[in-house]
């Protein structure tokens, strides 16, 4: 069994590949549902000897089945956002040390100490429901940042505005992360100029607006807050890690993360980079559940190992972490 620090330690592509090898005989051995997916696949685990050689577990299983690779108790369950007579995903999470360890060092990768840092956090519709992984990152965040400036906002936008402001105005760095209709909400009712701010989109309009293009909407962000980037945060329900973009709709996976693109019209081989087809993620901090998932987003890998999403594929159903449609 490998051990858990040596997941967020990972520094180079052989040592990622060697390690993701090790989890995928780990999860085959011990994970029912996976174990079955592969079986069907008929998939000689023992002639797996690369990345794209590891059968990639449909997300719509998280729906459907316990996705579980090992039997200790369940300290949490994280479900997806859905309206009405939808069934949701659930992440049965066995160890919640890991998932805490996989988003702090994750944030710490691309945005350096959350000490230095007010986060300010408009998830309106995430915050009405239970069993949301991204609240459950953003409250610790927010605890994590030892400012009594940091917290939520819910339909409160004129505090918002003002809060914003003034820390703003006093040279203190922030970051706003909001989900996308929210964002666009809080301009309309004020126009800004910020100067020391972030701000992150989660995306997915929940249904309250009509969807965008990336680039329509964050144009219309960067205009609204007087910003130059709007930052954006990929992750999902079903994951214990997030890629994060610094700007134009470019996301980056921490080490213990990768992506891979796979052909739409056959999910068993890949398309070279820079073409369009299915995100499939390495999550590395899944190793109590399945670190191989088939996404319903589609996407491309640029030459530097980046990434891009650019939308989702037409049958699938509308779920929380739904991303623009192009």
């Amino acid at each position: 069994m490998i051990t858990t620090p040596n997941l967020f330690t990972i520094s180079s592509q052989k040592q990622f590949e060697k390690t993701a090898l090790k989890v995928f005989r780990f999860q085959y051995e011990s994970n029912l549902v996976y174990r079955e997916f592969c079986d069907f696949l008929k998939t000689d685990a023992h002639k797996v000897k690369s990345l794209e050689q590891i059968p990639f577990l449909p997300i719509q299983f998280f729906k459907s089945h316990k996705v579980l690779s090992n039997e200790n108790p369940i300290q949490e369950t994280f479900t997806s956002s859905g309206t009405t007579g939808i069934t949701t995903s659930k992440h049965l999470v066995t160890d919640l040390s890991l998932y805490e360890e996989s988003y702090r060092k994750g944030f710490s990768q691309f945005y350096g100490n959350i000490e230095d840092y007010v986060v300010l956090a408009l998830l309106p519709s995430y915050l009405e429901r239970e069993g949301s992984s991204l609240i459950y990152m953003v409250e610790d965040l927010i605890q994590m940042t030892n400012n009594p400036e940091s917290g939520f906002y819910l339909h409160n936008h004129e505090e918002l505005i003002q809060k914003l402001i003034k820390l703003d105005n006093a040279g203190q760095n922030v970051i706003l992360i909001g989900v996308t209709y929210a964002l666009l909400d809080i301009i309309e009712v004020r126009k800004f100029q910020l100067k020391n701010t972030i701000v992150m989109e989660t995306g997915g309009m929940k249904g309250k607006r009509k969807e965008m293009i990336r680039e329509e909407l964050h144009e219309q962000l960067c205009q609204g807050f007087g910003v130059t980037d709007i930052h954006s945060e990929y992750g999902m329900t079903e994951l214990l890690s997030q890629a994060y973009s610094l700007g134009n709709g470019v996301f980056e996976c921490p080490s213990w993360m990768q992506i891979l693109i796979r052909d739409t019209e056959d999910a068993l081989t890949y398309v070279d980079t820079g073409k369009t087809g299915g995100i499939n993620v390495i999550d590395l901090a899944n190793i109590n559940s399945c670190s191989f998932i088939a996404t319903q987003d589609l996407g491309k890998k640029n030459p530097n190992t980046t990434f891009e999403v650019l939308g989702r594929f037409d049958n699938s159903d509308i779920r929380g972490c739904n991303l623009m449609v192009i």
